[in-house]
């Protein structure tokens, strides 16, 4: 039966330089991989597979989430939620866009008076 991996400490670092400093967002482990909440709303779930792939989880806006999963890889669907997206993390990630879409996740998640403080990118 094969395992799945542990997070690589600098994706989590790197996803961690986007949400860490946004307010009240907090970083935590989950039951698998790591996730970021605000309050008790999942804001981004970063966690491998057993297909030794790295996926983050996170929310958008719903017009968003039809264009993402229509993109294909290395979006994906998920039976999470209607609001959620996947993304696949791998070499080719554009990290400046992962950056631009966790904001707009903690936004969608966080109170309105939270995500009023957010500059949005």
């Amino acid at each position: 039966m094969s395992q799945r991996p542990d997070v690589p400490a600098a994706m989590v670092e790197r996803v961690g330089r986007v949400l860490d400093p946004l307010p009240e967002c907090l970083r935590e482990p989950a039951w698998v991989g790591v996730r970021w909440r605000v309050g008790q709303a999942t804001v981004a779930h970063l966690f491998g597979g057993e297909d030794q792939l790295f996926r983050l989880i996170f929310r958008g806006e719903p017009d968003e989430v039809m264009a993402f999963r229509h993109l294909g890889h290395p979006y994906f669907k998920t039976e999470w939620g209607s609001n959620v997206i996947g993304l696949v993390i791998d070499d080719d990630t554009d990290w400046a866009e992962v950056a631009e879409l966790l904001t707009d996740s903690y936004c969608v998640q966080a109170p309105v008076s939270l995500a009023a403080q957010v500059q949005r990118p």
